[in-house]
Formats: structure tokens, sequence, C-alpha cells
């Protein structure tokens, strides 16, 4: 166990100056997706890879929206928050989290209530609760545009169709918006 420990000290030294100590994780990731993708044809794999960042993109952008009414519900309205939703949206998302609980096999996180809301629900729980939410976005024609043609471009991907480059660029532009005008 010393030797062990004096190894982690003596590479942590290594690594600080530079030089490489042990295996590259980055470059064992890349080459078992390129091992994984090889299968499949040239142009397959560009748009997948392509349609996988923007994937990650959406994935980042909904989880800061979700994050963003967690917090200033919590905030403006207590702890309860989570009691206050509107009540066709909180029993949406109470029947997809028993399900996700009833199937055991499905280990991710499953106490968050908004995680099981829909995409489109999260412009209609701002809306409802406009009050607390005025202050941060301009109006909220500007959220419902920006999120519905978020949530389109959304279940285009999620059903693993390719979009064109054009509209990768629209969505950088909602979210660089978003970013730009309520601070994520």
């Amino acid at each position: 166990m010393f030797r062990g420990l004096m190894f982690e000290s003596e590479a942590a030294t290594f690594q600080s100056a530079g030089i490489q100590v042990g295996a590259d994780v980055g470059q064992a990731e890349e080459r078992l997706l390129s091992e994984a993708l090889s299968p499949f044809g040239l142009v397959r794999r560009n748009q997948a890879l392509e349609m996988g960042r923007l994937y990650v993109v959406l994935h980042c952008f909904e989880n800061e929206v979700r994050s963003l009414i967690r917090e200033t519900l919590e905030e403006k309205e207590g702890p309860d928050w989570v009691e206050k939703l509107p009540p066709k949206i909180k029993a949406f998302a109470e029947g997809r989290q028993k399900a996700a609980q009833d199937d055991s096999w499905l280990e991710g996180e499953k106490s968050d209530l908004l995680g099981f809301t829909d995409f489109g629900h999260l412009s209609s729980i701002i809306v409802d609760k406009w009050q607390h939410f005025e202050d941060i976005m301009p109006t909220q024609h500007w959220l419902k545009q920006r999120l519905d043609e978020l949530e389109k471009t959304r279940h285009f991907i999620a059903h693993n169709r390719v979009l064109l480059p054009t509209e990768y660029q629209r969505v950088y532009m909602y979210i660089a918006d978003w970013n730009r005008v309520v601070g994520l």
C-alpha cells in the first residue's frame, strides 16, 4: 500500500510537469468510439458525431432550465414548491416517476420530480409562475418561442433524425440568446 501511495505522489509530480504517466484515457476512449463506429459508413458516422454534439448541448441546456426553475421556485415558494406545480404537469411527472421506480432495473436518478416533466412542460411551469420569472426573462412570448423551437429540435434528435447544418446554427443561436438574457 505504501508503494502505491509513493507512486501516486511521484506520478502527480511528473504530471504537473507535463509528463504523461499511465494510460491516456482520452486516447483510449477515442479508440473505443472509433471501434464501435467502424462498421458504419463515413457519412453516417460524421452525422452521428455532429448530432451527438448537438444532443450534448441540448442536454446541458434542458437541465440548466430545470435547475433555474427548481432554484427559483424553492427560493420564492419554499421547500414545498413541488406541491404547487400546475396539477396536470405534477400528475404527469408523478406517473412517469412511479413508472421509473417500478422499473427497478433503471438505476438513474429517480427522486427529482422536475426531471420527469416533458421539455414542453418547462415553459408552462415558468408561465404559470411568471411572477417569479418576469425579472429574469423579457416576455412570455420570448420564452415560449425559444423553448418551443428547441423542443421541436430535441424531438428530432431524440428520434435519430439528422438536422441540416443551418438548423444547428439556429439551435446554438437560441441557446446563446438564452444564456445572454437569462444567464447560465
